[in-house]
């Protein structure tokens, strides 16, 4: 077997991470594990070590688990050079942890490693893995296109993605093990502060107008921000991402409206939108918060989604019913 390489994140969910981290060692060494581990040291790190370890010279798997959050593993997908050669696993140590539960994935050490050891067996004997879509973002200024495996989008959601980044109420809300409240909180706090803008959305079947326009995630998976779905039918195995919007609405019915969008009844309800497609692009009359899974890419007024269509091979069982 390959050795494994594996990247951690001990800062990931305020303390709860050393204690999966050190868990997790124990379970490599009993299962007689032949791994190499590097521990993040600052923002931006797990995608420095990604891109190492996915040029890795050798054999042509590479087999990399993240001991991390949601943030972790967006890094380590914007680092992956080779996504062909890569079979990536996950042992979730975060707060919110969106990307696991969307795909659900099992939640402890335990579980995720066996899992994962099972899938490498599979993978060493020609068997077939997970493939998932994943989502690109680019947008004017930007160095490089973004990758995203849970959502990107414009609007309120991001605003409280960026704010949660640095959030002292979503460190005191881990340690009291609440940390996916820290999202509503922050959405409730910033839902009548923000300013909304005139949204245009153009795609390849034409386009349509987003009049004050609250928010605009593009979904590959259902849920984000702590398990809010935003796009409940959104399957990472379509080949398409979900446009979820909410535009012309009053900011106090919108707030009356949340309990239903947190509900995943926000179907019908005039002035929130979903729809599918492969790419699409948004023009903004001023700019607005954007973010890839939570982090923050910058204020922009333009902005281009794609799907990445089967791009990253999990090393997981297949549970989604999608």
């Amino acid at each position: 077997m390959n050795q494994i390489q594996i990247i951690v994140n001990n800062g990931a969910g305020t303390g709860k991470a050393f204690q999966v981290w050190n868990e997790t060692q124990k379970l490599l060494r009993r299962y007689k594990v032949n791994y190499t581990a590097y521990a993040t040291r600052y923002r931006g790190h797990a995608t420095r070590l990604a891109e190492k370890i996915s040029t890795m010279e050798g054999k042509a798997q590479v087999y990399l688990i993240v001991v991390g959050g949601d943030g972790t593993i967006n890094e380590v997908l914007n680092g992956i050079r080779d996504f062909d050669r890569v079979r990536l696993g996950v042992i979730p140590t975060g707060s919110g942890n969106d990307f696991c539960r969307n795909l659900k994935l099992p939640g402890t050490p335990e579980e995720s490693l066996r899992q994962i050891l099972v899938c490498i067996r599979r993978d060493r004997q020609g068997k077939e893995l997970l493939r998932i879509d994943l989502g690109q973002v680019t947008w004017e200024g930007c160095k490089k296109p973004r990758i995203f495996g849970i959502s990107a989008g414009v609007g309120l959601d991001a605003l409280v993605c960026k704010k949660a980044l640095d959030s002292r109420l979503k460190r005191v809300l881990n340690r009291l093990h609440l940390g996916k409240l820290t999202y509503l909180a922050l959405t409730v706090q910033s839902l009548f502060t923000m300013e909304t803008a005139n949204g245009k959305v153009i795609t390849e079947h034409g386009g349509y107008i987003l009049p004050k326009m609250i928010f605009a995630a593009s979904m590959n998976l259902p849920a984000e921000g702590g398990g809010v779905p935003m796009a409940p039918e959104a399957s990472p195995k379509d080949g398409l991402l979900s446009l979820s919007s909410a535009s012309g609405i009053a900011k106090w019915r919108t707030f009356f409206l949340l309990p239903l969008l947190v509900a995943a009844k926000q179907e019908g309800i005039k002035g929130f939108n979903i729809r599918d497609e492969k790419n699409f692009r948004m023009v903004l009359d001023k700019p607005m918060v954007l973010h890839a899974d939570g982090e923050y890419c910058g204020d922009v007024k333009r902005a281009e989604f794609c799907c990445l269509e089967k791009k990253l091979q999990l090393l997981h069982k297949d549970n989604m019913i999608k």
